[in-house]
């Protein structure tokens, strides 16, 4: 009763709280999207109300039709709970640690909760040590706290030696030890190509692209930080991804903030021109002032194309007129159409 009493609900209890001081804890209108479309897998009844203990063939179907709707990109608010749910039914205290911070770490990854409320989350846990709490769910806290430090070594070993070869091989768990692995050794192939394996599982957390930005290398850096800023512009990991794709394209760190992935730059045009103002197109602004690169080019071609609309060439002669320099050089190219 221990587990039950005084742990099982200590990190939902933390994502509903910071849930409830911020409004409803609702992805933007892209995640809802497929949420909104998905067959969320019902819970076996008795469950949530924990008077029954499931049988291990209902318990393994329900968590493969969760990891299921997962692989088809259809994570959603509340999938992370059920599944650790399930998985304290079973005994698996510290999988169902794992699959409660999963909740934790998509909603930190959105910007919807804040670092410190996670952290404290896994602290309050860490506390219940000898004091009522499951080993393993302590220990599995521990090792995702280090993992969240960015103490390499000492998460890799607690959650290697938590989580067996029988765990799947694209669980939350598998997923930090691959990054553990990765962060200590990025030319670690094996990890490398098991990390890339899991994308499908993951296609809807900043933070797995966020992970892959920074140990892979090229094209496939590049696409991950892309993914990453796509989901979540104003996120905690879009900054340092913009930086990424900077670096990758032979610029300045001072240069990322300005810097606009290809799905944002189309969004914003798209906006502009649904809303018939082109004043919405500013934030492009900076970005096509930048030394040339992919971005810099695919932002100048798209606007480029505004221009035969008497509206926007309008926009754009009037900040030519005002700027100087490689800007103005741009934004006259820009006005030619």
């Amino acid at each position: 009763m221990g587990w039950k009493n005084n742990m099982c609900i200590v990190l939902g209890t933390a994502l509903l709280l910071s849930a409830c001081g911020g409004g409803k804890l609702a992805p933007p209108s892209q995640a809802m999207d497929v949420g909104e479309a998905m067959m969320f897998p019902p819970a076996p009844a008795g469950l949530e109300a924990g008077t029954v203990k499931l049988d291990a063939a209902t318990l393994r179907r329900s968590l493969e039709e969760l990891a299921e709707a997962e692989r088809n990109g259809s994570y959603a608010p509340g999938m992370g709970l059920a599944e650790s749910g399930l998985r304290e039914n079973g005994g698996d205290y510290a999988g169902a640690v794992a699959a409660a911070y999963k909740e934790l770490a998509w909603g930190y990854g959105w910007g919807f909760i804040e670092r410190e409320t996670l952290e404290q989350a896994l602290m309050n846990m860490i506390a219940l040590k000898g004091n009522g709490g499951e080993d393993d769910a302590v220990r599995a806290a521990e090792g995702i706290f280090a993992f969240n430090r960015r103490h390499w070594d000492e998460a890799g070993k607690i959650l290697s030696s938590l989580f067996d070869e029988k765990e799947e091989p694209d669980s939350l768990a598998r997923w930090m030890i691959l990054v553990c692995a990765l962060e200590q050794n990025r030319g670690d192939r094996q990890a490398g190509e098991a990390y890339r394996s899991i994308r499908a599982r993951y296609g809807q957390f900043p933070e797995y692209w966020y992970w892959g930005a920074r140990v892979f290398e090229g094209a496939i850096a590049a696409e991950y930080a892309e993914q990453c800023i796509s989901l979540a512009p104003d996120g905690p990991f879009a900054k340092e991804c913009r930086n990424i794709l900077a670096s990758l394209a032979g610029l300045n760190n001072e240069d990322g903030p300005f810097l606009k992935s290809k799905s944002e730059i189309e969004k914003i045009i798209s906006r502009s021109v649904s809303q018939g103002n082109p004043e919405i197109l500013a934030p492009l602004i900076p970005l096509i002032s930048l030394p040339d690169n992919p971005y810099t080019i695919y932002a100048l071609g798209a606007l480029r194309s505004l221009a035969s609309a008497p509206k926007y060439r309008e926009y754009f002669s009037i900040l030519a007129s005002g700027s100087g320099g490689r800007l103005a050089e741009r934004l006259a190219y820009i006005c030619r159409g």
